[in-house]
């Protein structure tokens, strides 16, 4: 039974110390948002800690042209070229542009700069994926659930091995 018990407060332990990374990354990211050199614009995201955002979490971008044409919103996922990367693709018309950015909860975050967009520049990054409404980004959150989950057998699967180690009672008669 004694062990048991510990095979039982390690697999809690081990779930704890799994689950803290992905806990600590909750909470406000800082965005950082320039033009590409292009009609686009490229957007960082990163925690406090520094740590990039991870996973398939969506940024609302919006967008005001000097001459009161705006564009969006526009939902974007990361771009392959790495975690906490965001790039729209052609978005913008030739001119300056008053661009504000939003990350939803539970890591929100909010920048709003002044980009020039210049014609006759091809983009070097294809436009990111857009994301479908209904979808809210808990890829980090499910990665933790699974971390429990897979705790839970793992410490249910040792105790009944323990539990079948044990020396059955030698019979009465």
């Amino acid at each position: 039974m004694l062990r048991c018990l510990l095979v039982l407060v390690a697999a809690v332990l081990w779930t704890a110390a799994t689950a803290a990374p992905a806990a600590a990354h909750v909470g406000p990211v800082t965005l950082t948002v320039s033009g590409d050199g292009a009609t686009g614009v490229t957007i960082t995201a990163v925690h406090e800690d520094g740590h990039p955002l991870e996973g398939a979490v969506p940024i609302k971008v919006t967008a005001t042209g000097s001459n009161g044409r705006t564009v969006g919103p526009v939902s974007l996922l990361p771009a392959g070229e790495g975690l906490g990367f965001y790039t729209s693709g052609p978005l913008l018309d030739p001119g300056r542009w008053q661009v504000r950015v939003v990350a939803p909860e539970p890591t929100p975050g909010i920048a709003e700069v002044a980009v020039d967009a210049r014609a006759g520049t091809a983009s070097s990054t294809p436009p990111a994926a857009a994301l479908p409404p209904e979808s809210d980004g808990i890829g980090t959150r499910a990665a933790v659930w699974w971390a429990i989950g897979f705790t839970a057998v793992a410490a249910l699967v040792a105790a009944l091995a323990l539990r079948r180690r044990t020396p059955d009672p030698p019979p009465n008669g």
